[in-house]
Order: structure tokens, then C-alpha cells, then sequence
């Protein structure tokens, strides 16, 4: 059955081709599986709730009949601008338009989030489209100065402050000197956009729409995670071909439901720590469904994913499974007025068999972050570039010096091949059980062996992580991060000038040694080789009770086919590499008809020797999961084809790139 919907039809429209209904909540109350909801191009202010559910197979379908032609929107108009003084407008809104949920008596707010930065709210003010800058005082819209803080420090003068008065919600804005009776001026009045509010509402496909501007609140994992767009905790969307921008928190949210028991339990009850509320709100989800056959299996592809609050996707135990590709994800936290440890294009827990390839991730306040139980997780043929804040930019707290992938407390196997990881930090590597195979990698690796406790000054405090049975999501085991049981394999390394703002932000925070800027694999010297690692380990050893270190040091890093240009680094146990000190390398990443382009003298002098090929059984097992570095469906990965697809030799180059070009279209 075919259900058509049109901004322009009359409101008694039945959803016929010839009577379309005037909104798609009409459609989305009686849509079923195998049924199609095709939208006309328009303005559709209005939540979707998606009622009934699809099976496999037979999703229920909704689409732009014009491809971004129809865009749903969590925000109103508002035209009752007066002037206030000078550059500065008032409005008063009624609060009946919110209904129980008031965007402007909300505050962000929730485990992880630091609340230190500002008291923001979960409602914004958008002038033709770009959000401004919400004030603390009435005289920081009155006297608005530049914040550095921000990606963009001359938008930050664009503010506005809120009041309740009565029944209504009163809005100063400075426009300066944009006369708002005229321009487009836009709140964001609801918390999502397409989002079910019930779990369960599984095969939903969400294809061609512009979705824009919703008042969505802080998105931790031991939270109910909401976002602009996404599944509420079922199986087997996909989201298509969609525009996705300016949710205040989460753009998309393949996150966790609602366990009204452990609801950022942390910062509303205080004395269990974050860290294991988050343990126990994993082990509930088990005994309350979150299975392989339940939970996960989404698609999210080709979307341009853009200027969110905290993220792009976001995600705890609901996106395994699932597979990433091919989007556009960008300006992602720029605004810098929310802080946490939830921040990023990316941000999931528990990418238990998650896919990431062939997308292009710039100019967030982080690129991909892999946080817990990143287990079977391949991240492949991406372009990251542009994941720490530009020059100049104040840095104001410790998370937001940032790098294109953070993989945290995990135990792997989690695969990185076959991408450009070209910011001034490439890796944060607070874990084990990694590979990092074919990359181009331009940036450091920052804090190699540190991260993994939870802060205590004088009492261990260890994050015991869990890792889960092979391509299943039943718990295996916890246990701390040890370090090591890395894999570094035909990458080239190119160390880029060390900017001194980053050097001099990472001295003033003492953090100088979790900050480091050499590139390449050097902050792994001292780590054992397997055959050292595995010499300790003797019928004598394993029952000597005076001594037990071997189980908690570090663990082997294995190396081969690295290249290293313009005084990056290998570790000091490094076999089988070439450094190169006579050559310097040179690139520059540009656009050109909607492409990207990489133009380099790499290929003039980058050297063939006998470099291994690499493939699962080459990679060997993940420590404590005692995984091999495998598709999703168990079958072996052998790494014969490039970033482009093309096939490699015997003896491949170093490098994401097969072939030598000076000049690489990266589409």
C-alpha cells in the first residue's frame, strides 16, 4: 500500500495519490509492513512517531518523493520580533506550543556532561538557518563579545537569553543589526523529529529527507539516548540519503532505552560511580532482551550528518551490528558550548560487529570515538581530517584536544585499515586488542598506556570493561586494560609540523606525556615483542606465588611494512620498517567538484620491499575475547584490495593506496 503526503493538500485528504494527507503523522499512524509513505517536497513542522512496526523484508518505507526535497523540522517560525534596544529584539512565545516538554526551562544536562562550561539549554534561536549563541546573563546579549572557545569565534557574538513570564517564554536575541521581522528567525520547539516513542518498532527505512532542528537532551550511555533521528532501542532501520543537522545533542541515536533505574543514575544519585552504573546498565539490558536476534542490525548510509550540539551518531548497545557508510559527517560540536565525555562525529559504545567504511569525517570536536566494547569492529576506507580545533581556537577542557579515532577500554578486535587519518592526532589508544593496517596516518598517537583507570588519587581504580562472546552481545568476561596487543602493519607514517598551540595546551595541563605529537609508533617503545611477552609464561612461573606481574604488564605489539617520512618514529622493538630521512614528503587535501582530492610527492619516493600480506590468520587473536580480526560473519578478511577497491600484490604497497599517483581522487 502506497500512502502519499503533501504539505499543500487540504486537511481532509485520505492518502490517495489524488487526496494526499496534509502531514505525515496522518500516514505514520496506519503505515505497516510493506507499506510506502511517499512525502511531496515541502515544510513539515511536525514529530513523527512512527506507530507499527515492519518485519524483514517488508519495512515500512518512508520517502522524499523528491530527494531532500522534503525536510522535517523540530522548529517554528517566529514573527512577533520587537525591538528592545539597539541591536537586541524581544519576543514572548506561549508555552502552550511545547506542551510538557519547554526547550527553554529544560537544561542540557546528564552523566558525563560538564556542566562547568555554561548552564545551557536544550532549546536554540536560528537566524536563516544558523544557530546563535545562547547567553547566561541579559547582558552578554546587550554587550556580546567573542569567544575563542568557539570553532567559530566571529558567530558568537549572534546571542540570545531566555526568561519565563506568566505562561510565556520571553526571548531577547541580538541579530546585529538583522532585522528579524524580515529575516528567518526559528526556536526549536520539539524534542525529536522521527523517533518512535515506544521500543520495538523494528524494519523502518527512513529515505530523502531533510531533518533539521530539534531540542534534543544529553545522550550518555547510562541514559535513555535520544536523538533527532533513530531507532529507540529495535532492529533493522535504515536511514538514507537524509540531511541531518542542528540537533541541539545527537543527530542520529542508534542508543539505549529507558531503564528508569539506571537513568543517569551517576549525577542524580551520586555515590556509585559512572563507571559501574554503566556495568550494570549493560548486564540489565542482557537480561531484558539486548540480543544478536533483538536489537541492532541498522544502516545508516549517504548521509550528510552536520552542525550537532554533541553528535553526529550516537550510540550504547543499540547499534550493534550495524553498518556506517559512506556519509558525510562534519561541524560537529563547534560551537563548543557542551563539554563531556560524550562528544564527537561518532560517538558508540559496544560497536560489537560494527562496520565504518567510506566515510569522509572533518572539523568535529573529535572524529569516530569507540568507547567500551568495541569487539569485531572494522573502521575502513574512511577520510578523516580536521578533528582538532583550528589554531586559535582556547581550548577549554581536556577533552576537546581531540583526534580523528579514539578507541577507549576495549578489548577488541577492533580493525583499522585502509584510511587517511590526517589530523594533527591521528589515534587516542586507550586500549588493547587493535590493528591498524594500510593507513596513511599524518598524526600522533596520544595517550598509549594511560587513560584506562577512572581518577582516584591514592586508591586503584581500574575500569574493569566487558568483552562478550564472538559476534554476540552475552557478556564474556570484564577485565582492566593492560595495554599493548597491538598491531601495526604497512602503514605509512608522515609527521606533520607540530603546532605549537597544541604543544603549549598539553604543557599547560601537564599533560605532556598523554599528549604526545611525534608521529608513528614510538610511544609503544619499551612494549614486549610476542616472543618475549610469551617467554615469561612457564610451568615454573604460572605457580610462583611470589610473583604474578606478567599477567597485568603490558602485552606485545607486532610490527611490519611501516614506512616513516619527515621524522616520524617507530617503537624501539620496530622490525621489518624503512625511515626515511632524506625525502621530504608533502600533501595537501583540497576539493574539487564535490570531490576530495589528495595531492602528494609520497608516491615519487615511497620504496617496494617485501612487506607482509596481511590477512585474519597474519593478525591473530584479540587477547581477552580471543577473537581473530574477522567479518562480522566469522569468514576470513584478507586486506587484497586498497582504499579504492584496487587489488593488491603479493608484496602491496605501504599505505591506503595500491597504486603510485601523485594526485588521488578520494570519492
Amino acid at each position: 500500500m502506497k500512502y502519499y503526503v503533501s504539505a499543500k493538500a487540504a486537511r481532509n485528504g485520505d492518502g490517495s495519490k489524488e487526496r494526499p494527507f496534509q502531514t505525515i503523522t496522518c500516514a505514520a499512524k496506519i503505515a505497516a509492513a510493506g507499506d510506502e509513505v511517499i512525502v511531496a517536497p515541502g515544510v513539515y513542522r511536525e514529530y513523527v512517531n512512527p506507530v507499527h512496526a515492519g518485519v524483514e523484508g517488508a519495512p515500512v518505507v518512508y520517502r522524499s518523493e523528491v530527494p531532500l526535497g522534503a525536510v522535517i523540522t523540530g522548529a517554528e517560525e517566529v514573527k512577533n520580533w520587537e525591538n528592545y534596544e539597539g541591536d537586541v529584539w524581544v519576543a514572548r512565545i506561549p508555552n502552550g506550543i511545547f506542551g510538557t516538554y519547554n526547550p527553554y526551562t529544560v537544561l542540557v544536562k546528564g552523566d558525563w556532561y560538564d556542566e562547568t562550561i555554561k548552564p545551557v539549554h536544550t532549546g536554540e534561536v536560528y537566524l536563516n538557518g544558523k544557530a546563535m549563541y545562547e547567553a547566561v546573563t541579559m547582558d552578554k546579549v546587550l554587550h556580546p563579545e567573542v569567544d575563542h572557545s568557539s570553532w567559530d569565534p566571529e558567530g558568537t557574538v549572534y546571542t540570545w537569553y531566555t526568561v519565563q513570564e506568566g505562561n510565556n517564554t520571553v526571548i531577547y536575541a541580538n541579530f546585529q543589526g538583522a532585522d528579524p521581522t524580515k529575516e528567518n528567525v526559528e526556536i526549536n520547539v520539539r524534542r525529536n523529529c522521527f523517533y518512535p516513542d515506544k521500543t520495538g518498532v523494528n524494519y523502518i527505512t527512513l529515505s530523502g529527507f531533510v531533518v533539521k532542528q530539534a531540542a534534543t537532551q544529553w545522550a550518555p550511555p547510562t541514559a535513555y539516548q535520544e536523538g533527532m533521528v533513530g531507532p529507540h532501542w529495535s532492529k533493522g532501520w535504515i536511514i538514507e540519503d537524509c540531511e541531518i543537522s542542528d540537533s541541539r545533542c545527537s543527530g542520529i541515536s542508534l542508543g539505549k532505552y529507558l531503564q528508569p533505574n539506571n537513568d543517569n543514575k551517576w549525577t542524580t544519585r551520586y555515590y556509585k560511580d559512572g563507571t559501574q552504573t554503566e556495568r550494570d546498565a549493560i548486564c540489565q539490558a542482557q537480561v531484558e532482551g539486548w540480543t544478536k536476534e533483538n536489537i541492532g542490525h541498522h544502516i545508516v548510509r549517504r548521509c550528510n550528518i552536520h552542525d550537532c550540539g554533541q553528535t553526529g551518531i550516537v550510540g550504547h548497545l543499540g547499534g550493534v551490528f550495524s553498518v556506517i557508510e559512506d556519509n558525510h559527517i562534519h561541524h560537529i560540536n563547534n560551537k563548543q558550548d557542551l563539554a563531556g565525555a560524550e562528544i564527537g562525529g561518532i560517538k558508540m559504545h559496544a560497536a560489537i560487529d560494527v562496520i565504518y567504511r567510506r566515510n569522509h569525517i572533518h572539523h568535529c570536536t573529535r572524529g569516530l570515538w569507540l568507547d567500551w566494547q568495541a569487539q569485531g569492529t572494522r573502521v575502513t576506507q574512511n577520510l578523516f581530517h580536521d578533528n582538532v580545533p583550528p589554531k586559535g581556537t582556547k581550548i577549554c577542557n581536556n577533552l576537546a584536544l581531540a583526534e580523528d579515532i579514539f578507541i577507549e577500554v576495549s578489548h577488541g578486535p577492533t580493525l583499522i585499515d585502509n584510511n587517511l587519518l590526517l589530523s594533527n592526532c591521528s589515534c587516542r589508544i586507550s586500549t588493547q586488542g587493535i590493528a591498524l593496517v594500510h593507513n596513511l596516518i599524518a598524526g600522533s598517537f596520544t595517550w598509549v598506556g594511560d587513560g584506562t583507570d577512572n581518577g582516584a588519587q591514592s586508591l586503584p581504580s581500574n575500569r574493569y570493561t566487558p568483552y562478550h562472546m564472538p559476534h554476540r552481545t552475552e557478556v564474556a568476561g570484564f577485565m582492566t586494560i593492560l595495554h599493548g596487543d597491538a598491531r601495526f602493519y604497512n602503514n605509512v607514517f608522515v609527521q606533520q609540523p607540530v603546532r605549537e598551540d597544541l604543544t603549549e595546551y598539553a604543557k599547560s595541563e601537564n599533560l605532556e606525556t598523554q599528549f604526545t605529537f611525534v608521529c608513528g609508533t614510538k610511544p609503544y617503545d619499551g612494549y614486549p615483542t610476542e616472543e618475549a611477552y610469551r617467554a615469561q609464561f612457564t610451568p615454573k612461573s604460572i605457580v610462583d606465588h611470589g610473583h604474578k606481574d606478567f599477567y597485568y604488564d603490558h602485552m606485545p605489539v607486532y610490527t611490519g611494512g611501516n614506512v616513516y617520512y619527515n621524522g616520524a618514529q617507530p617503537c624501539n622493538t620496530e622490525e621489518n620498517c624503512i625511515v626515511d630521512t632524506e625525502h621530504p614528503i608533502w600533501w595537501n587535501l583540497k576539493e574539487s567538484d564535490g570531490a576530495m582530492i589528495l595531492e602528494t610527492n609520497l608516491y615519487e619516493y615511497l620504496p617496494e620491499f617485501e612487506t607482509p600480506f596481511i590477512s585474519t590468520e597474519y593478525l591473530g587473536e584479540a587477547f581477552e575475547p580471543e577473537q581473530k580480526f574477522e567479518n562480522p560473519d566469522g569468514t576470513p578478511i584478507f586486506f587484497d584490495s586498497d582504499y579504492r577497491g584496487t587489488h593488491r600484490g603479493i608484496h602491496p604497497l605501504s599505505g591506503p593506496f595500491e597504486t603510485k599517483e601523485g594526485t588521488i581522487c578520494l570519492k
